[in-house]
């Protein structure tokens, strides 16, 4: 059941050190490493959020054949006896893609579905290349949508598959992960501009840690077939993550955090956080092993900011814009529409609330501040959403009384934010 919670700080100053959950980005790919390396690599550090937790448990658990049910004595469905395993990933979208691809060229018959906004997400793209290769793969409902049934029997058709680079790069990733367990390999020509090309870049340098080399000339990657080596993926702590930290200090008055093992040479994109909230006033020192946050006064200058590259900052970076009255404009947003929900309406709708525009004008967006208000009290709808929760989670420090709407949606990637608020002096009250 969902329940809400009321946030207040009483003071305007943060203090204090925050253990961050391994990064979600790094930990699900080392995931699908282990398991397509048939456990030769080992991940350390695995995140707490939800949606690894979901991946492991599918990836490390064998499937139930007919026998084994008998045994336990359970009835199996009519798909278990027909040998289709059904697996449901409930939200979790880079399961939904990474699975694809993995289970794309095993020899299990498989049904992956999700929850209904999952069922609103394409996947077609992904699909069509992996068909292209030579996976046996049918969408169960809407064509382009989950559920989709892999047959199995793969047999390696070409070597040479396009892909769009201005779509998730999870697809993109998909197709790396698997391909130096393909007979040809992969070469794989990116079609047009890339978005969020670290998440790329991360991949590849996971994969290189595994012994996985690659070439990446032009828009042309090339992985050739080879075996992983022995090894183990250490996960550094998530940056997602440390954004919300630094929105909270980019709105208080006075601010020293401390967010032990994060590094100044981090594999993941949203890492640059540093250099975007250096423009509020925010420093970040590498030491002690972490990374040291401090508030400095600070007039802000920067008005446009591209976030093509680092797609899940946008709403942290946009709320605080808006709460600081700052008009600045943002490119780069294009995905933001299939994720999780279509996160440009969210941000006009709740921006709205306290009277901040948030106007489209083709690949532009633009904050308009001249109405804004800070209101005595505002309740935050995060429609299924995590990092509408926690970009939106900051405002307390501004908003007397600060209500989010379904406060567990969080541990989709950070299950402990809420009691890390409050470790800092946040009040955090179950409606």
């Amino acid at each position: 059941m969902k329940h809400n919670i009321i946030l207040t700080k009483k003071s305007k100053t943060v203090n204090g050190t925050v253990q961050l959950t391994g990064s979600k980005s790094e930990c699900n790919r080392a995931l699908v490493i282990e398991a397509i390396s048939n456990s030769k690599v080992k991940v350390e550090n695995i995140s707490d959020a939800a949606d690894t937790v979901t991946l492991a448990g599918i990836l490390r658990k064998s499937a139930v054949n007919s026998k084994q049910l008998a045994m336990a004595d359970i009835t199996p469905s009519p798909l278990e006896r027909a040998g289709v395993r059904l697996i449901n990933i409930g939200p979790a979208g880079t399961a939904m893609r990474f699975l694809t691809a993995y289970y794309a060229i095993g020899n299990q018959e498989v049904i992956l579905t999700g929850s209904e906004r999952m069922k609103q997400r394409p996947i077609g793209i992904l699909v069509d290349a992996l068909r292209s290769l030579g996976a046996h793969i049918e969408f169960e409902e809407k064509e382009g949508y989950p559920p989709v049934k892999l047959k199995g029997s793969f047999e390696q058709q070409t070597r040479k598959i396009s892909i769009k680079g201005n779509i998730s790069s999870q697809y993109i990733t998909a197709l790396l992960l698997i391909a130096a367990q393909l007979p040809f390999g992969l070469e794989l020509h990116i079609e047009g501009e890339l978005t969020s090309r670290p998440y790329v870049e991360m991949t590849l340098a996971m994969l290189r840690q595994a012994n996985i080399q690659h070439s990446w000339e032009g828009n042309v990657i090339s992985i050739p077939h080879q075996e992983f080596a022995t090894t183990s993926l250490h996960i550094e702590p998530d940056w997602s993550a440390a954004s919300y930290w630094y929105a909270i200090a980019a709105l208080s008055d006075e601010a020293e955090l401390f967010l032990p093992g994060l590094t100044s040479y981090s594999l993941q994109g949203d890492s640059v956080i540093t250099e975007l909230m250096a423009n509020f006033g925010i420093t970040s020192q590498f030491k002690d092993g972490g990374v040291h946050l401090t508030k400095e006064p600070k007039p802000i200058f920067r008005k446009i900011f591209d976030l093509k590259e680092c797609p899940d900052l946008a709403q942290t970076l946009i709320v605080v814009c808006a709460a600081l009255g700052h008009d600045a404009s943002f490119t780069g947003l294009e995905t933001l529409k299939i994720k999780e929900t279509d996160r440009i309406l969210a941000l006009q709708t709740e921006l709205a609330k306290m009277g901040v525009k948030l106007i489209e004008k083709g690949q532009v967006y633009k904050l308009d501040c001249s109405e804004k208000q800070i209101p005595q009290r505002m309740f935050v709808s995060t429609y299924d959403d995590h990092r509408m929760a926690m970009a939106f989670a900051p405002l307390a420090i501004l908003i007397p009384e600060l209500e989010i709407e379904d406060a567990d949606v969080v541990e989709k990637s950070y299950p402990a934010f809420w009691k890390d608020l409050e470790s800092v002096g946040f009040e955090v009250k179950a409606q």
